[in-house]
């Protein structure tokens, strides 16, 4: 693993399967608590590349983004 500037790293490359499965390497596991059976969302950028986030870190930051407008919904009926 190659550690970058503002907590970035390499974790080398992986190959995919005749499925289209993947092996997250081991220290990406360990440094993002990637379990068996959790869920991962599949993000991407055509011109980017993909990106992989905990279902449950997501669902958090989508919880939060809703609490923050239902705030706004209560100021609109005052």
């Amino acid at each position: 693993m190659m550690k970058h500037k503002r907590g970035k790293h390499i974790y080398g490359t992986v190959k995919v399967g005749e499925r289209g499965q993947i092996v997250i390497p081991k220290e990406a596991r360990e440094q993002f608590n990637i379990k068996p059976g959790d869920s991962l969302i599949v993000l991407g950028r055509r011109k980017r590349g993909i990106a992989l986030v905990k279902a449950d870190i997501m669902n958090s930051f989508i919880m939060k983004m809703f609490g923050g407008l239902e705030n706004l919904d209560e100021e609109d009926t005052e």
